[in-house]
């Protein structure tokens, strides 16, 4: 008898629990969460600056090239890189890159490697410090673990290997999840120039580094995407009345969005509070709107007077575009939203 009622009353918690997921998953506003973005941060000028010396007073003081000595493991050093773009975008930025550079985890080692079950190069932290053109903020990524070796399991292809894990972030990436590995360097260009931690860093870029590209698989937080209601997507011709099947949009019409999960504005707002309703707050992030896959026209993406995390966006579809259900998906800071359906006249 006792088992059966703890039976009943587990029926009982399993019906109640599927009944409020459901409840919460079809109310409006909510959609699908996305797959995880993938980032490519291509860096240049990297040079890792070896701890080659126990003289704390000769770090950084040489200005010319140095060289490289021979390494022993439990070696330390950093590397220090220029962000140049992320995803073809150009932007600005650094990668630093520290820690135990030489660990040489070896399943069959020889004297002075370690031995292990898996083989891996290195133990070290990573920060991305991504920045606009002009030299505005976008965020940081944080991420921790093993340089070398296989890649992780589902990581995207054409990686060369590593085993990162993200542990964190800030800005346009504040609380991201995920894993970064190093993708093989274009043939004929070093993934680093070794040097000297007697190296003056100031004249890094004058004396060259080399190229590297890291992909980042990245599981965000805050998703950018279409609020969607019980009669549609919140999308809006000009006069603030709906896109519907009876309403389609055109071809070069200009419509309205509402949107959430686009990250801070300039200037920003406190944590939980509403845009003001007599001023403009404009999107920190890089943001793109896409129709049927191809880039349209962003005319507006600014904070939504007097709403909390609710953004408007304003985009002209492109020229062309074929009639029917169109596709649109907004993108901030590269994470991608899930893609909402229009009708297109």
């Amino acid at each position: 008898m006792k088992h059966m009622a703890t039976v009943a009353l587990l029926r009982l918690w399993e019906t109640a629990l599927a009944g409020a997921l459901c409840a919460a998953f079809s109310q409006p506003g909510l959609a699908q969460v996305p797959p995880a973005s993938v980032l490519r941060i291509d860096t240049g000028n990297v040079v890792f600056y070896n701890q080659d010396t126990p003289d704390v007073s000769k770090y950084a003081t040489d200005p010319n090239v140095t060289t490289l000595m021979p390494t022993r493991n439990f070696q330390r050093g950093i590397t220090i890189a220029d962000i140049q773009a992320v995803n073809g975008r150009q932007v600005m930025g650094v990668l630093s890159r520290s820690g135990i550079a030489l660990l040489n985890l070896r399943t069959v080692p020889t004297p002075g490697q370690a031995i292990a079950d898996t083989v891996r190069n290195a133990a070290l932290a990573l920060g991305f410090e991504i920045l606009k053109g002009d030299g505005t903020p976008i965020g940081t990524i944080m991420a921790s673990g093993f340089n070398g070796g296989v890649s992780p399991p589902g990581s995207p292809s054409n990686v060369a290997g590593g085993n990162f894990a993200i542990t964190g972030g800030t800005g346009a990436f504040l609380g991201a999840r995920g894993q970064v590995v190093a993708e093989d360097p274009p043939q004929g260009v070093a993934a680093q120039r070794g040097a000297s931690i007697t190296e003056d860093p100031a004249n890094r870029r004058r004396n060259g580094g080399g190229t590297q590209r890291w992909v980042v698989h990245l599981i965000s937080m805050f998703v950018p995407q279409i609020v969607t209601t019980a009669s549609g997507p919140a999308v809006f011709h000009s006069d603030f009345s709906p896109v519907t099947a009876a309403n389609p949009a055109k071809a070069d019409e200009v419509l309205i969005v509402e949107a959430r999960g686009l990250g801070p504005t300039v200037p920003g707002v406190e944590p939980g509070q509403p845009f003001p309703a007599d001023s403009r707050f404009q999107v920190n992030s890089p943001v793109d709107v896409t129709v049927n896959g191809r880039p349209a026209e962003l005319i507006n993406n600014i904070g939504w007077p007097g709403l909390v995390d609710a953004y408007r966006i304003d985009f002209r579809v492109p020229d062309g575009t074929t009639a029917g259900m169109a596709s649109i998906q907004i993108t901030a800071a590269w994470i991608a939203g899930p893609v909402v359906r229009i009708a297109i006249q």
